[in-house]
C-alpha cells in the first residue's frame, strides 16, 4: 500500500494495526505473549496490548493472564465470503434442474449490509428488461429474496435495518411505506416464503424461499423471476411455490453436508 493511500483521511491506523495483529496467529502461533506478537507484527507491545485486549471485549480472543489464544467467532469474518462461494457452487445444479422444469430464470442471491447480491443465476432465453448477472446488486427491500432474507432478521437487528435501508419507489406498485413493508416481513417469516408482483419493475413478477445453513440461520435467498404475461399470481404459489421450496430445502440438505 502506498504513503498517499495510508494518508489517507480514509485509512483507519488503528483498524489496519489490529489486523495485523489478528494476522499474526496462525498454525504456527496458535497462543502469543504480548512480546511475541509485537515480535512478530513490529508493532509497539503497548499497540499490541490495546489491540489484544479490544480482541478480547469482543469475544475474538482469550487470554490467560500472559498468552492469548484466538477464538472460533473469528471465523465469522471470513464466513459471509466463505458461505456465499459454497452455497452457489452447492445450489447450481439445483436451480438448473428448477429452471429446467419451469422454463424461468432462477437466482442465488446473499445480503450485503442492505443491498442483495447475486451469487449464481440461472437465466432462460426469454430476456427481461432488467439485467442480472452475477456480483449485480439490488436495494434488499424491493427485491423477494431480500425480503426472505430481513425477514429472517432478529427484531431489533431488522429494526434497525428497515430504519436505516433505502427503499426506493421502483414502480406504482412497490410498497409506500417502511410501515406497510414492516407488516409485510411480519407475513413473510410467518409463512416463509416472499412474493413480489411488480414492485421492481413493471411486468415482472417474483418469489422466493430461504436458503438455510445447518444451525437453521437464512444465509441466501434463492427465486423464481417470470414476466406477468406469462404467469399468474395463482400460478406462482400453487405451482412454482412448492418446486421452490423443494430446491431451497434440497440446496439447505446439500450445505449441511458440507
Amino acid at each position: 500500500m502506498s504513503n498517499e493511500e495510508t494518508n489517507s483521511n480514509d485509512y483507519v491506523q488503528s483498524l489496519a494495526r489490529g489486523l495485523l495483529v489478528l494476522r499474526a496467529f496462525s498454525a504456527e502461533h496458535p497462543a502469543l505473549t504480548l512480546a511475541e506478537a509485537s515480535r512478530l507484527t513490529g508493532l509497539t507491545r503497548a499497540t499490541v496490548r490495546r489491540s489484544l485486549h479490544t480482541l478480547q471485549k469482543l469475544g475474538y480472543a482469550v487470554t490467560d493472564g500472559k498468552q492469548f489464544e484466538l477464538t472460533p467467532r473469528v471465523l465469522d469474518i471470513g464466513y459471509a465470503y466463505l458461505a456465499s462461494a459454497q452455497i452457489g457452487e452447492v445450489a447450481e445444479p439445483f436451480m438448473e434442474a428448477l429452471s429446467d422444469q419451469l422454463n424461468e430464470s432462477v437466482s442465488v442471491a446473499v445480503l450485503d449490509e442492505f443491498e442483495i447480491v447475486y451469487i449464481a443465476r440461472v437465466p432462460t432465453k426469454r430476456i427481461m428488461r432488467i439485467g442480472l448477472a452475477l456480483g449485480s446488486r439490488l436495494p434488499a427491500l424491493v427485491t423477494s429474496m431480500g425480503r426472505v432474507i430481513v425477514a429472517e432478521l432478529p427484531p431489533v437487528e431488522q429494526k434497525q435495518f428497515l430504519k436505516s435501508a433505502p427503499f426506493p419507489k421502483m414502480t406504482e406498485k412497490t410498497l409506500n411505506t417502511k410501515t406497510e413493508l414492516a407488516k409485510e416481513l411480519a407475513l413473510i417469516k410467518q409463512q416463509g416464503w416472499a412474493l413480489l408482483d411488480q414492485e421492481l419493475e413493471d411486468g415482472v413478477r417474483s418469489i422466493a424461499a430461504p436458503i438455510r445453513d445447518k444451525h437453521g440461520r437464512t444465509i441466501a435467498a434463492i427465486n423464481i423471476g417470470t414476466q406477468t404475461g406469462r404467469t399468474k399470481m395463482s400460478q406462482l404459489k400453487d405451482d412454482y411455490l412448492p418446486r421452490l421450496v423443494q430446491a431451497a430445502n434440497q440446496i439447505t440438505s446439500a450445505m449441511a453436508k458440507r
